[in-house]
């Protein structure tokens, strides 16, 4: 939950977050050079024994502005970490959210920049002494934004003075400094040890025996590898023409003797950021000519790209007309040039796409998110035919979020989209022709990779019928007119089990099998088996095996569970098993020409709504003797 800086203070003082184990360097800059500050835990509100996390901090508006200075100030030097957040520097708290995932982490890392901050700033204050401390702070600033520094070592300077007292005072107070530090003697030695050490700055003495100082930085300043060097001359020497002879042959300060050693640091932090600042300029401008170079170089591989592409490349007005395209965008829509496409199309809304308002929709999509992909529509040609195109567009706008124009690609999927309506259809004729082999919820199961799909029902109710004495009439007809009729009469029957929410499970011979209760378990599936038991019987007098001869059925029905499921790999079949599915075809095979006999498993779902006769006792194979009964019909 972010928060407005009104209501910061607020839950800073509810709030009491848990730091990590904070730096080092944190401790020293509170608790010893800046103590007299009063930068501590407890007056800044920071109680390290309570953590409850449970409301997101922000930086404060003064703290993110200071970092925001400090990381445009140093950011040639910078090397970023982890490039996971696009702009560090405008929105710091979006940085802090990326770097530190848990809300706890974020208000701790908020919280101790806040500390780095006071802290850089006090030792600013400081001045010159605190050069060491002041850069250890920016660099823990830096590391918590997920910055590092390119070159993080120490500044290496050379002092040349033929006083040894001054050398070890000024070596003593620059090393104290976090300052790398060499000496040499006398202008020779300094020359000889620079082919081999080139220092950062040079602090210079001018009254030296054999080579003075002047002459040592005339030498320094002919030579291309030390004459950017920045010199300081340190000297007993007041007078003016002095001070301007030095500045004259390419000194950059002069500090006379004797010095302070305040004043020293201070002159050296200065030009060494004054040379930083130069190497960033240089840094700056070479980047610049390379830019400008390569985006010359981009630019022409752009005009090449939009001439040549494959595919098409526009621009368009929101108010629907062409600004630019390229030969392939004219080839795409039928034209013969990019100058005749643009002008012949004057509302691209009206005279481009096929469904009225597309060319609205596109723009809406635009309005809210700035960018559109793949946005397929139906398009006309320069000749009156219809394509399907895919788009992929841009919004440009001015600074001011002011919209300008559109721009993107266009591509002809029109063989695409063939080929996907060409699949489409032979995915619906296989996934028919599946659910003529399967129930429906099984092919399902059997498209998401499941195999064998054992199930066991514990209440369905199956159903055996036979044509009688078929077996002769197959003798005295063709195989044609065999198929043939076999087929209409099934096909009477499928419909029924459409009508009576059955599932048929499968034909053997002249004999028809279906179940009611799977794969969707039901409570009223004896009825419906009855029902289409009844229903058979009366459409099957419609068939005639001779003349005025017409079918009749025999028919078995029984009650109990059974085990279903999918056998095979490349034929696939949905099959029952068990003593229910048996006893059923004993019904059928034991039964009766034009009856339906059932066991008394079903005679007992039926008996309060169907009329049902004993038949008595019946011997079935396998089972003994069986008390079954006649489906005679349905009461009132």
């Amino acid at each position: 939950m972010k928060m407005v800086s009104s209501e910061r203070d607020c839950v800073r003082s509810a709030y009491r977050p848990q730091l990590p184990k904070l730096s080092t360097l944190i401790f020293e800059c509170l608790l010893s050079p800046t103590r007299e500050l009063g930068l501590n835990f407890e007056q800044m509100g920071l109680d390290v024994a309570n953590l409850h996390p449970e409301n997101r901090l922000l930086l404060s508006p003064a703290i993110a502005y200071y970092l925001q200075k400090l990381l445009l100030l140093n950011l040639d030097r910078l090397i970023v970490i982890s490039a996971d957040v696009a702009d560090r520097v405008s929105d710091l708290d979006a940085v802090l959210e990326t770097l530190y995932l848990r809300e706890q982490q974020i208000n701790a890392a908020t919280l101790e920049l806040e500390q780095l901050v006071l802290c850089h700033q006090n030792l600013i204050y400081q001045g010159a002494k605190a050069i060491l401390q002041r850069n250890k702070i920016e660099r823990q600033i830096f590391e918590r934004l997920g910055f590092k520094l390119k070159n993080d070592g120490r500044v290496n300077i050379l002092i040349i003075d033929d006083t040894p007292d001054n050398l070890r005072l000024l070596s003593a107070t620059l090393i104290q400094q976090g300052y790398k530090v060499r000496s040499a003697i006398s202008g020779k030695i300094a020359i000889q040890s620079i082919k081999y050490f080139v220092p950062d700055l040079i602090l210079l003495d001018i009254l030296m025996p054999e080579m003075d100082g002047y002459q040592v930085c005339t030498h320094l300043k002919v030579n291309a590898v030390t004459r950017d060097i920045p010199v300081i001359f340190i000297s007993a020497v007041d007078r003016v023409l002095d001070k301007v002879k030095a500045f004259g042959i390419g000194g950059a300060d002069y500090i006379t003797k004797p010095f302070h050693v305040e004043e020293v640091l201070v002159r050296v932090e200065q030009q060494l950021q004054l040379r930083n600042l130069q190497k960033r300029l240089a840094d700056q401008n070479m980047r610049l000519q390379q830019a400008l170079v390569e985006r010359k170089q981009l630019e022409e591989r752009y005009r090449s790209m939009f001439e040549n592409s494959v595919d098409g490349i526009f621009q368009s007005t929101p108010s629907g007309r062409f600004l630019r395209v390229n030969q392939a965008m004219a080839r795409i829509y039928g034209y013969a040039s990019p100058e005749e496409m643009i002008a012949a199309i004057a509302d691209i809304n009206q005279q481009v796409y096929f469904h009225p308002g597309r060319r609205y929709e596109f723009a809406a999509f635009i309005e809210q998110y700035d960018t559109v992909s793949d946005f397929e529509s139906q398009i006309y040609r320069q000749d009156g035919s219809i394509i399907w195109i895919s788009e992929d567009v841009r919004a440009v706008k001015d600074a001011n979020g002011n919209l300008l124009f559109y721009e993107g690609t266009v591509k002809d999927i029109t063989a695409r989209k063939q080929a996907e309506e060409e699949l489409r259809r032979e995915r619906l004729k296989a996934e028919r022709l599946l659910l003529n082999i399967l129930p429906q919820p099984i092919a399902e199961r059997l498209k998401r990779n499941e195999t064998a799909i054992p199930e066991r029902f514990e209440a369905v109710t199956v159903l055996f019928a036979d044509l009688v004495d078929f077996t002769s009439l197959a003798a005295k007809i063709t195989p044609t007119q065999l198929v043939n009729l076999l087929d209409e009469i099934f096909s009477a029957f499928d419909r029924l089990v459409e009508q009576y929410n059955l599932e048929k499970i499968k034909t053997i011979g002249d004999a028809y099998m279906a179940v009611g209760g799977l794969p969707t378990p039901r409570t009223n599936h004896a009825e419906a088996v009855a029902d289409m038991a009844l229903a058979m019987q009366q459409i099957i007098i419609n068939f005639q095996k001779d003349v005025k001869k017409p079918f009749q059925l025999r028919i078995g029905i029984n009650t109990g569970d059974v085990v279903a499921g999918v056998i095979g790999k490349k034929k696939f079949s949905y099959d029952l098993w068990g003593d229910t599915v048996n006893i059923a075809s004993r019904m059928e095979s034991e039964g009766m020409a034009g009856k339906i006999q059932l066991t008394a498993a079903t005679y007992e779902l039926l008996k309060d709504k169907y009329i049902l006769q004993p038949r008595g006792n019946v011997f079935i194979k396998g089972r003994g003797e069986m008390l079954t009964y006649w489906l005679l019909g349905k009461k009132e």
